[in-house]
């Protein structure tokens, strides 16, 4: 750090006497400035645009959107700044998940003063040295802003494929309410609908558009936001994007994987997570959409067909050279009454098991059969606390490093 400059600090937290806290602490400290105070995990965001700090201290639990999230934006956007996330909680997958989203150091309030100021120098330090060497880089390489929107987009935009080998595991149920979940106004989601034959994503969102697949995949090589924003289905009740099967089963012989992998690549730049439902066969446009994805979410049920079908899909997966660090192996319709538990299904397919989603009829059928998914107004119930638990697995998996280069789309 240059001699006479000063770590800049930006103290957010919901609760107002604890800013003040922070800033009054602080204020003594000769080589550390407080440039700004957030209220939220939005503002946040907003103001590290507009005052650059070096710090962040960022509190873990507030109304509008949680300080994990709001790390995982700051740092995508501006990879220097480091944050150091506080929480009256000392829980070791609080801190776990904080790391995993690109927080530098996990303290728990209130923290002690010698703690606090030497963390923030310590950051500092990283920060500035961050800094200096991000200016290097930037001096050597084409400005973002000259790129076309495309390839900004496609280093932003997620695909998570929803597959199951064994039909009747809830594909559909998982694949919409975990795009609803994973949907707000800083990460949009579409969800696609790639069972071509007999998709019914747009009937649990209670849509009927004329649009579908079929609109786009014919222009794969010449698609813009404007054609794509046409076919689209807007659910007015959510906001989420629809992209339909064909109206008709026989239509989805039209549909070409290889159109399907640059109708998913195009819409990287459009959205930041994109869903896929898929059907159980494994098809040609299937394995297009396990090329192109960032995490297959892999659903299996407690019956000893879907467990076989699941062991034979990982040979394949392994067969493919599809790295399995890119799974999220999920157990649908879980019932406790079965004997079958996850840990004896994780144990018998050497899979960690990332999520369970109880097993919840009352709840998910009369959600169907309405058209509302049971994650919008159903959020304290077992099956929508499942979804929430397979986002959070989701997003983890997708700010993970990964251990292996993807294999260039198509080449399977």
């Amino acid at each position: 750090m240059a001699e006479g400059e000063k770590i800049r600090v930006l103290v957010v937290d919901d609760i107002s006497e604890t800013r003040e806290n922070i800033r009054k602490l602080l204020q003594f400290e000769t080589d550390i400035e407080v440039v700004g105070a957030a209220r939220s995990g939005k503002e946040a965001i907003q103001l590290v645009s507009e005052t650059r700090p070096d710090v962040v201290l960022m509190d873990i639990n507030m109304p509008d959107m949680d300080g994990i999230t709001a790390t995982e934006i700051i740092r995508k956007q501006t990879p220097y700044v480091q944050v150091v996330i506080l929480s009256v909680q000392g829980d070791q997958n609080y801190m776990r998940r904080a790391m995993l989203a690109g927080a530098r150091e996990f303290l728990t309030k209130p923290p002690m003063p010698d703690e606090l100021t030497s963390t923030i120098r310590k950051a500092g330090q990283l920060a500035q040295d961050e800094k200096a060497k991000g200016a290097q880089v930037f001096a050597s390489q084409t400005s973002i802003a000259s790129l076309p929107l495309s390839m900004v987009g496609s280093r932003r935009g997620k695909v998570i494929m929803v597959y199951s080998p064994k039909g009747g595991a809830g594909c559909t149920t998982v694949a919409v309410n975990l795009a609803l979940v994973l949907h707000n106004v800083e990460t949009e989601a579409a969800i696609v609908d790639a069972n071509l034959q007999f998709g019914d994503v747009a009937v649990f969102l209670n849509e009927q558009g004329k649009n579908s697949i079929l609109d786009l995949t014919p222009r794969a090589e010449e698609l813009d936001q404007d054609i794509v924003n046409e076919v689209m289905i807007k659910n007015s009740a959510t906001g989420l994007h629809i992209l339909s099967a064909p109206p008709k089963p026989e239509f989805a012989e039209k549909v070409k994987a290889e159109q399907v992998s640059k109708l998913l690549e195009f819409l990287k730049s459009m959205y930041a997570y994109i869903v896929v439902d898929t059907s159980s066969y494994v098809n040609d446009v299937t394995l297009a959409v396990l090329d192109v994805c960032d995490v297959i979410v892999l659903l299996t049920t407690q019956d000893i067909p879907s467990i076989k079908n699941i062991r034979l899909f990982l040979d394949l997966m392994l067969t493919l050279d599809f790295p399995q660090d890119k799974v999220v192996f999920s157990i649908n319709k879980f019932d406790k009454r079965i004997g079958i538990t996850p840990e004896k299904i994780g144990e018998n397919l050497k899979l960690q098991i990332s999520a369970v989603i109880p097993l919840d009829e009352r709840v998910v059928i009369p959600s169907v059969n309405r058209g509302v998914p049971f994650v919008i107004d159903n959020k304290a119930q077992p099956a929508a606390k499942g979804i929430l638990s397979l986002a959070e697995a989701v997003r983890s998996k997708l700010i993970e490093p990964q251990g292996r280069l993807r294999e260039t789309p198509g080449r399977r």
